[in-house]
């Protein structure tokens, strides 16, 4: 049966199973920002920042959960002053018992996480972290289950964040086969009966889990099984390791001139300007992109061989080094970020089988920047 009820918590697992607190860097605030674990949500807004403007539309549209990318308390405050903006965001917030969640550099460097999304505007293939930050070992999770609860058992793993492979989700193996037991004094068996060997038609399903949430999936397929003592193994791969990082190094389907190049940036990314430095005729195959403020890693694209590399908040002199170094830079804003918009709306809708207008985009446009 389809879920109808919803707590801000479930929307907090889902995005902490996309985009794991432990990737964000250590100077970063993420998660729960201002408001309530296990209040129930009305209605959710998915925003690039936390402005005023946008508490009034999600005051206006009723509803009652926020999830952003950036931070809403990125600095600690000492004092919460209601004549300030921050501090009238606040009073709001908590007036109107709305809840603000925030997935910033940790949805930076999740696999589809935000500079998934920036690579995927400008159709890159064979994509690479650019910067690599984490790398983490996978566990392949073996539980026995009677045929009356496969799917219990197939959902149990993908809600916990098993099972995920690229593009892919519910990724599982079952195999059928027979089991036997044979319970004892004190027992109170879901199959058998005390005292006589049970043969039971099983399944074993088997599936693919990160080691950072082991833990949490071992505890959701145990509730999900109907005996009193599941029969599971888990086993080490050392084949598969998942590797995370901001940023993205990847290929044009084809190579282009950067004058052509720029046309398709500015189109994809809605932009009426960006700055750029390098020859307009220079051919250009090979990209590195990175959302945000990305000018301390010109360095990470010129060990990759970047033909250009693509990112925000650019200053004089580094974009200066970078050009003696032969690397084209584009510098097309921080605000192109406002693609996780869309995709984090598709992503807990299909993730969660959300209604369509449970979740809303934000139509409030955040950047501070204006071309004239």
């Amino acid at each position: 049966m389809k879920k109808t009820t919803w707590k801000h918590a479930d929307f907090f697992r889902a995005m902490d199973v996309w985009a794991p607190k432990h990737l964000a860097y250590d100077w970063d605030n993420v998660g729960l920002q201002i408001g309530s674990f296990n209040a129930i949500t009305s209605k959710v807004l998915i925003t690039l920042d936390v402005t005023e403007s946008v508490v009034d539309e999600a005051i206006e549209k009723g509803m009652n959960l926020i999830i952003a990318h950036h931070s809403l308390l990125f600095q600690p405050l000492k004092q919460i002053n209601m004549d300030t903006p921050k501090g009238r965001t606040v009073q709001k917030l908590i007036k109107n018992d709305i809840t603000v969640y925030a997935s910033h550099t940790n949805l930076d460097a999740a696999n589809n996480g935000v500079n998934d999304m920036l690579a995927t505007e400008l159709k890159l293939t064979h994509t690479t972290p650019l910067v690599p930050v984490y790398n983490e070992k996978n566990y392949k999770v073996v539980i026995y289950v009677p045929e009356s609860h496969i799917e219990k058992i197939r959902q149990a793993f993908a809600e916990s964040g098993a099972g995920y492979i690229g593009n892919y989700s519910h990724c599982t193996f079952q195999s059928p086969g027979q089991g036997t037991f044979k319970p004892l004094e004190g027992t109170d068996p879901y199959i058998g009966e005390q005292d006589k060997i049970t043969y039971v038609d099983e399944y074993k399903i088997e599936t693919i889990v990160p080691e950072s949430i082991l833990s949490n999936v071992v505890k959701s397929i145990l509730s999900a099984h109907p005996y009193e003592e599941p029969a599971y193994d888990i086993y080490p791969l050392e084949n598969k390791t998942t590797n995370f990082g901001i940023g993205r190094i990847g290929n044009l389907t084809e190579p282009t001139t950067l004058d052509s190049f720029i046309k398709t940036v500015k189109t994809q990314f809605q932009l009426e300007g960006i700055r750029i430095s390098g020859n307009k005729d220079k051919k250009i195959k090979r990209v590195a992109i990175l959302g945000g403020s990305g000018e301390k890693y010109v360095s990470h694209a010129m060990r990759k061989k970047a033909d250009v590399y693509i990112t925000g908040d650019m200053t004089f002199h580094i974009a200066q080094d970078a050009a003696e170094m032969g690397l084209t830079v584009i510098d097309a804003g921080h605000y192109i970020e406002k693609v996780m918009k869309y995709y984090t709306k598709q992503k807990l809708a299909q993730t969660m089988e959300l209604d369509k207008d449970f979740i809303e985009v934000s139509e409030i446009n955040t950047d501070p920047f204006q071309f004239v």
